[in-house]
């Protein structure tokens, strides 16, 4: 009895002095994301079975808004020292933050100095090549890639006695298809988001067309816009004439017209591959997959379709322990079956050749035809400068500037070939203030 009752005591001993030596600290590494809705709660889960396979690191997401104002608010952060240590950055803000140079940590150099596997040969060469410097070196993290992709109503086509199995390929064919469309009812035939995005940039590259000389500014800051091309203004005079008739219909900037596909009120929608998450979630119709269009009479087209999304950026002048555990999440997200599942799951696509195949291998797309559309469209050539991605200074605002141009064309206040032309004359002069802001570059 005696002996039960000392080792007893002993035990007691022991869990006091346990509960009161202090706990292991976990190290929070705050990472300020742009995403909202499904995506967000993909994301979410990213982070937290990556706390749960370790216990030395935290990492603790936080939603800043869009794109620009997640961008803007680490800006602020990081003059006042209150930076997150990961931000998520779309992707045309990639010279921008290459020119931040003191700002940032690349993520080629994190890797290396924390011992953590990291091989830009392991992931697709559309999305490296966006990302690399000169010499390859990876500069940010690949995260979430899209491209734009063709949805479209399978009821509303089987309604208009269209084939609900067989999508428009060329743009005389989603004409053809959007006026059948509204003469049986639609509210709208063809509707996109990122105005810029699908009918400037993804339409130059599928095209073959330069958005810029430079190389699309891969080549110098010195570059000049050009894509006020007569392919290009004779894509946006088309839009503005169906206009008129709701053949197609302008719905706004960035996402918003993706409700409108959801609800049924347009009947193709060509977005991010990236929604396709959102549009299953909201949907209450069969929803069918496409390619991006192309006109069929200008030569090489189609060529390959350029990525979206964003890179996970690093921050400097945070603490040395939050940099091993940033090292830890990057290979965590480039575990092929954590990657498959964020493309499964999401529509962006699989940033490593690995993930692609163990995908393929689970046969995934089998089973969902159409997922595999947004890979086969930025793999379907070799990239040439006109079609490797678009990297100007001051993007984003360059980016507004067409925009704007854009809505007065379909507003019918100007012309296609006014539009385009103010759109180049205004957005040089942004390059050119960006090239005198960085003339060690």
């Amino acid at each position: 009895m005696r002996s039960a009752l000392k080792i007893f005591r002993l035990a007691a001993a022991a869990v006091a002095i346990a509960l009161a030596s202090p706990a292991h600290a976990v190290t929070e590494i705050q990472w300020w994301h742009a995403m909202s809705g499904e995506l967000g709660k993909q994301l979410e889960r990213l982070a937290a079975d990556f706390n749960a396979s370790q216990s030395e690191y935290r990492i603790v997401p936080s939603y800043k808004g869009n794109y620009t104002e997640t961008v803007t608010a680490s800006i602020f952060a990081f003059r006042s020292r209150s930076q997150p240590a990961i931000v998520q950055v779309n992707e045309i803000a990639t010279a921008t933050m290459m020119a931040a140079r003191g700002a940032i940590y690349p993520v080629f150099e994190l890797m290396r100095e924390q011992a953590e596997p990291f091989s830009p040969s392991a992931y697709l060469p559309a999305v490296t090549g966006y990302y690399a410097d000169v010499a390859g070196n990876m500069l940010s993290f690949p995260f979430n890639a899209s491209t734009p992709i063709l949805y479209y109503n399978k009821d509303l086509f089987r309604a208009a006695g269209l084939d609900p199995e067989v999508p428009p390929k060329t743009w005389p064919e989603i004409g053809a298809a959007a006026k059948r469309l509204r003469a049986a009812g639609a509210p709208c035939g063809l509707t996109t988001s990122w105005p810029s995005w699908i009918n400037v940039e993804n339409f130059s590259a599928f095209h073959n067309l330069p958005m810029s000389t430079r190389a699309n500014g891969f080549g110098g800051l010195d570059g000049e816009l050009a894509f006020n091309n007569p392919v290009v203004v004779r894509h946006i005079a088309q839009l503005a004439e169906w206009q008129t008739a709701k053949v197609f219909d302008y719905s706004g900037r960035g996402q918003s017209a993706e409700p409108r596909f959801q609800k049924g009120e347009c009947a193709i929608f060509i977005g991010s591959s990236a929604t396709r998450a959102d549009i299953l979630a909201n949907s209450k119709f069969g929803v069918g997959y496409g390619m991006l269009p192309y006109w069929p009479d200008v030569a090489g087209a189609p060529q390959n379709t350029i990525i979206g999304g964003a890179t996970l950026w690093v921050l400097r002048d945070r603490p040395r322990a939050e940099y091993a555990g940033i090292a830890k999440f990057f290979a965590f997200l480039s575990k092929p079956e954590v990657q498959a599942g964020w493309h499964q799951n999401t529509g962006y696509l699989p940033v490593t050749r690995a993930a692609f195949d163990l995908t393929r291998a689970q046969g995934f797309y089998d089973r969902n035809p159409g997922t595999a559309i947004s890979i086969e469209q930025v793999t379907m050539k070799p990239p040439t400068e006109n079609s490797r991605g678009v990297r100007l200074g001051s993007f984003v605002l360059i980016r507004d500037v067409i925009e704007d141009e854009l809505e007065l064309v379909f507003a019918g206040k100007k012309s296609a070939q006014a539009g385009l032309d103010a759109a180049v004359e205004r957005g040089n002069r942004l390059l050119r203030q960006f090239e005198r802001a960085n003339p060690d570059r």
